[in-house]
């Protein structure tokens, strides 16, 4: 015990609270995941219950990606000025109010298509909040040189949420209903984020836990803009940000990942189900194969573009990394399609998830360092790009598998990673933008 006690007041011992949080964000993203993902493997039994065809199913996904995508940029907003602490509490709450109420809908309602559609847009703005405040908080916490990794766990959650999804989901519907598994996803949520209310503040100065030790090695390792406390002055302006072109270039390419990601957080369950013919079981073993791969290369390609950056350039180690990802998705989407085999084209097609989440962390952590205190907003606007390309295939994809085959849809997703690559090579991680006093819109905030 003297030991213990030894090394906890020793003025030499470094904390990793920021390790700490960093990981619980991966536990919210997880979460996150679970509350969107859930309906695409209840969306079989809904569709039947309400008498709902593929197509209106397809709008039901869509409302909830209109929701997610609108409320971005106002979500990172809120985020640069009141941090990330109250706002993901305030956010997660949301979620699980409105998960718990899709529940609730009842064929005795009337117009269920309607209420589905209602619900799920207003869930799709309440998870708005997850991952601008998130970068928000790697903007202020974690050192340039350690963002890529950062993201890539806090993206892992993406993968471990959409992967545990289809086993539990389709055990919960087995034995206990589809309504079980969303109000089950509210009480995670709620759990979930109460620990991040009280083990977080906004900013490692104000946090008792951080020693002195890595306090200074957080402090070292941000932009030399980011190390004063916040303030009008150190926020970008909205015309700085909507006028920059390598924003907009990494807005087009995240806008190609949101259309990829989304063919297998919406369909691919049903694909393997309905078009490969696996039964219940196999299909929900299968379709966590994408995610899975998800979980593994996200902070896979976070820490190699870390590595190559720390011994080149961010260009090349963040760029880099995402034009080599994009290009393998085009190829394992391409050649898993064609595979006759349900079992050998699920274990490509994942392939192609894992490839293109090799470069999710690249995004934010670019974002990151192009916004700086604002990255909140920065990344908001990025990942609205993101949501429309969600938005998009959740009902093109079934529309091309309807009149074309589902061959048709992958090839398009395929031809959409290779513009993604294409946009990649836009991309200028350097590029510095003029910081302004965000006065022009709301200044009543920044008189403070």
């Amino acid at each position: 015990m003297s030991q213990v006690e030894s090394v906890t007041v020793s003025p030499r011992a470094s904390s990793h609270v920021r390790w700490f949080l960093i990981f619980w964000l991966f536990v919210l993203s997880a979460v996150a995941y679970l509350d969107r993902v859930n309906i695409s493997i209840a969306g079989g039994l809904i569709a039947e219950e309400f008498h709902i065809t593929n197509v209106q199913l397809g709008l039901v996904f869509s409302s909830f990606l209109l929701g997610y995508a609108l409320f971005q940029t106002p979500a990172g907003w809120l985020a640069d000025r009141f941090g990330a602490r109250r706002m993901l509490f305030v956010g997660v709450l949301w979620w699980g109010l409105f998960s718990a109420l899709t529940a609730g809908i009842s064929t005795r309602m009337g117009s269920a298509l309607a209420l589905l559609i209602v619900i799920r847009f207003l869930l799709g703005a309440g998870e708005a909040v997850i991952y601008p405040t998130s970068n928000q908080f790697v903007s202020r916490w974690i050192p340039s040189n350690e963002r890529g990794i950062a993201n890539g766990i806090i993206f892992a959650g993406v993968g471990i949420g959409a992967g545990v999804t289809p086993p539990l989901i389709s055990f919960l519907m087995s034995h206990y209903g589809w309504r079980s598994s969303f109000v089950l996803c509210a009480f995670i949520g709620l759990a979930a984020g109460v620990v991040w209310y009280v083990t977080s503040r906004d900013t490692p100065q104000s946090h008792h836990w951080v020693s002195p030790s890595e306090l200074e090695s957080i402090k070292r390792g941000l932009p030399e803009h980011q190390r004063e406390g916040n303030s009008a002055a150190s926020l970008l302006s909205w015309v700085a940000i909507l006028s920059s072109r390598t924003i907009w270039t990494i807005t087009l390419a995240y806008f190609c990942f949101g259309y990829v990601a989304w063919v297998f957080f919406s369909w691919f369950y049903l694909y393997l189900a309905k078009v490969r013919g696996l039964n219940l079981k196999s299909s929900a073993l299968y379709a966590t194969l994408p995610f899975l791969a998800m979980a593994v290369c996200s902070p896979l390609g976070g820490a190699i573009g870390d590595w190559i950056t720390k011994r080149t350039n961010s260009r090349l180690g963040r760029c880099g990394i995402s034009v080599l990802g994009f290009l393998l998705t085009a190829v394992f989407i391409t050649a898993g399609s064609a595979a006759e085999d349900a079992r050998l084209a699920s274990v490509v097609l994942a392939g192609g998830a894992g490839s293109l989440y090799l470069t999710q962390s690249s995004f934010w952590a670019v974002s990151a360092d192009l916004g700086g205190k604002s990255s909140g907003s920065v990344s908001g606007l990025m990942n609205m790009g993101n949501q429309f390309g969600g938005m998009l295939t959740v009902s093109l994809t079934p529309w091309l598998a309807d009149k074309f085959g589902w061959n048709a849809s992958f090839h398009a997703a395929a031809a959409v990673s290779v513009l993604g690559a294409i946009f990649w090579l836009g991309v200028d991680p350097r590029t510095s933008l003029q910081i302004r006093p965000a006065v022009q819109m709301f200044p009543q905030r920044m008189s403070k």
